[in-house]
């Protein structure tokens, strides 16, 4: 049996003067980039750079909306009505996808950032809005949520392909949501831990809980964050691992 899963990061959080994250040699290593579009992270730029790096490395693009929380890089919970939210990700979507086309590229998803991505995972009227503003912009985009949430369930309904996204260094709890941040067992640290625990995601569809219990879990993507200390070195370590436990990393849409 050939598995496949799509190894996607968080891209184009640079601002100004301030430079964050190591896009171009991770860019070597994911198939899939979400590209921050301003409003957590990002600016005109650092969008325009991201996007021909990308293409250059032929990794799929996507679109990384956010809550409009540059000093909180969007990890703030805001209490936005669902027009407010259908309106920010409809703008985003747009301004990525002016350079994309500008690059002479295709847009191929839209991933929530942050606060926002945790709200709607949990939220159906927020899972409700990001669907819809993602499918009037273009049916063909895929949505990509955490995996048996509820924004999976509002993209599949609207008619959008969705991508079911695992973490790979994030511990989950029993009915398979992330462990806050604020917690203290919340990151895994360890590297050998994480990989073998997303290559079990995977091959298995299963994950250990945080209650030391598994819970099914599907996995077409997988996050490797991009701004941590030793993020380069993961995301060789992941790739490298993935391909001797006999998981090809492909884009996501040859996946779903």
């Amino acid at each position: 049996m050939t598995f496949k899963v799509d190894l996607n990061c968080d891209m184009g959080e640079s601002f100004g003067v301030y430079k964050l994250g190591r896009d171009e040699e991770i860019l070597d290593y994911a198939s899939s980039a979400n590209i921050a579009c301003g409003f957590h992270a990002g600016d005109p730029a650092t969008m325009r750079k991201t996007v021909r790096l990308a293409l250059e490395k032929d990794v799929a693009i996507g679109a990384h909306p956010g809550f409009q929380d540059l000093p909180g890089f969007g990890r703030r919970n805001l209490q936005l009505s669902a027009q407010e939210i259908y309106d920010i990700v409809v703008y985003q979507i747009g301004a990525l996808s002016a350079f994309v086309n500008a690059e002479g590229g295709i847009l191929q998803h839209v991933k929530a950032h942050g606060a926002l991505y945790n709200m709607a995972a949990r939220d159906a009227v927020y899972a409700g809005a990001i669907a819809e503003a993602v499918y009037d912009v273009n049916p063909a985009l895929i949505l990509y949520g955490l995996a048996g949430s509820e924004l999976v369930t509002a993209g599949n309904e609207i008619g959008l392909r969705t991508a079911s996204e695992v973490f790979s260094d994030r511990t989950y709890q029993k009915d398979g949501s992330l462990t806050p941040r604020s917690d203290a067992n919340a990151l895994i640290t360890d590297s050998s831990e994480a990989i073998a625990r997303v290559v079990r995601m995977v091959k298995e569809g299963k994950v250990l809980t945080v209650g030391g219990t598994d819970t099914e879990m599907k996995a077409d993507t997988v996050c490797i964050h991009g701004d941590g200390v030793n993020a380069l070195s993961f995301a060789e370590q992941i790739s490298k691992s993935l391909a001797e436990a006999g998981v090809k990393t492909v884009k996501v849409s040859d996946i779903i």
